[in-house]
This record gives C-alpha cells, structure tokens and sequence, in this order.
C-alpha cells in the first residue's frame, strides 16, 4: 500500500519522540526546546492530533487480549475516529509538517521508526481511501498482534561481568542511541506528554518503574561483579532511592535512560 507517513499521526508522533531522544543525548538544549515545543503545540489535550493519537495507541499499545476482544476494540477504535473532524486533523498535520520543516529540518524525516508497518497498517484502516481487501488484512493483522500471547523469557543465571563488559556498555551509554529498549520508549512517551495531564502518567510509570530498577540492581550481589562495578551499582541504587523525597526533573531523564540500560546489560 502506498502510505504517506507525514499523514500518519502516530508516525509524525514517534519521529518526534526520537528526535527528542537524540537532540537530549547530544545535549542540545536548543533543538530540545524547539521539539517538545511543537508536540505541546500539536498534541495537548483535546487537540485533533492529540485525540487521533490517543486512538493510535488504543491499536498500537493493547497486548495479550481475547481474540473477540480486540475484534470489539478494533471496531470501537474505528467509529470513534470516524466521528472526529477529517478536515481539523488534515489542517492541524499540514501546520505540523511545516513546522517540523521549518524548525527541525526535513532531515527529522529520516528518524528510523522500529514500528513503522504496525503505525502504517493502524494508518490503513483509519483511511478512507483504503480498499476493502486490504483494510480487512489491515485490521486482521492489529487483531493477530493484540492477541498474541507474552512470551515471558526464562531468566538466565547472571554472570560475572569483566572490566572489558563493563567498558564496553559504558561506551555505549556515552554514543548516541540508535535503537530504543520499549521500556525507555515508555518513559519517553510519557514525559513528552506531560503537559496533556500535568506529568500523572508520568508519575505513576516512574513508581513502577523505578522500583523495578532498583530491585535488578540490588539483586546483582557483589560476589556477581568486580568491586569497582559493585560500588558504582550502589551509587546509581542511591540515586534511585532519593526519587523518594523529590520529584522527577528534566536532568534526571538520561540518567533514568541509562540506568534502564545498564540493567538491561546486567540483566544479560
């Protein structure tokens, strides 16, 4: 299907997302401001791109439900975004690219989207110009990944790490990110749309998650790692524990990044 991914909401959303990521990896402040400036602009509360995208992740973010369930939730998605204003979205994308174009440059087009024949099929079925054959295969594949069982991976018993393991991932927690774990796209989702709820989603990912991350770390004993590794696990524990007596600011966004990183590698 011929799909063009500046009317794809969800699509303009995740480029956005990404770019956001590498412009706070890079630490550029200024191109940081201007991204979540326009995201604030186009997908706040009650706007027609902000109301469309909340539809998108309806498809996109349910998992591991009943087959009949997710043909239900198909079909209640569907009427729900034929009764928003085609025009308002039409317009509110067409401001949106030019600001892209004009702010970012048309390079943020080339942002890789993992994702991006899940975005385009949830696309698919939202167009009125798709044909019926393939807005069945459209929605049966949605149905198909929303039903598909969770395979829950067997933990595998944690190795020693050596100083050359431990360099290596430190290297690449200071090179910029080329692909996102899903539990860093879901703390970033949440923070760039912490003005459609004044950051309650954000708060309430970031009490789940951060006692998940100081529950891996604190499981790595010191007889698992070298002593130096060891003493900067307990430093990062730390910084985690002060979480209890402030709240989340812009600076601790790369480090929460990177800790979830780390315990991914420790988790290996």
């Amino acid at each position: 299907m011929k799909h063009n991914k500046k009317r794809n909401t969800a699509f303009i959303y995740e480029t956005l997302a990404r770019e956001l990521t590498k412009a706070i990896v890079a630490k550029n402040l200024g191109r940081k401001e201007k991204v979540y400036d326009i995201l604030k602009e186009f997908f706040s509360r009650g706007s027609a791109l902000g109301e469309e995208l909340q539809l998108y992740r309806v498809l996109l973010e349910t998992q591991n439900i009943q087959t009949k369930v997710a043909e239900r939730l198909v079909e209640e998605t569907k009427a729900a975004r034929s009764r928003l204003d085609e025009n308002a979205i039409f317009d509110a994308q067409s401001q949106l690219i030019a600001a892209i174009n004009k702010g970012l440059g048309a390079d943020v087009w080339g942002n890789f989207i993992p994702n991006f024949k899940a975005l385009a099929s949830v696309n698919g079925i939202f167009g009125s110009k798709t044909g019926v054959k393939k807005r069945v295969l459209f929605e049966q594949a949605i149905v198909d990944r929303m039903s598909k069982p969770l395979v829950v991976q067997k933990q595998t018993q944690l190795e020693p790490l050596d100083s050359l393991s431990y360099n290596s991932f430190i290297k690449k927690f200071n090179s910029k990110y080329t692909e996102l774990l899903q539990e860093q796209k879901d703390l970033l989702n949440r923070y760039v749309t912490t003005f459609t709820d004044g950051g309650l989603e954000l708060k309430i990912y970031l009490n789940e998650e951060i006692s998940r991350l100081k529950e891996t770390l604190a499981s790595t004993g010191s007889d698992d790692v070298e002593p130096l590794i060891a003493e900067k696990i307990d430093g990062v524990l730390e910084y985690l524990e002060g979480f209890r007596h402030r709240d989340f600011e812009d600076i601790d966004l790369e480090k929460v990044l990177k800790t979830q990183e780390l315990v991914r590698e420790i988790s290996r």
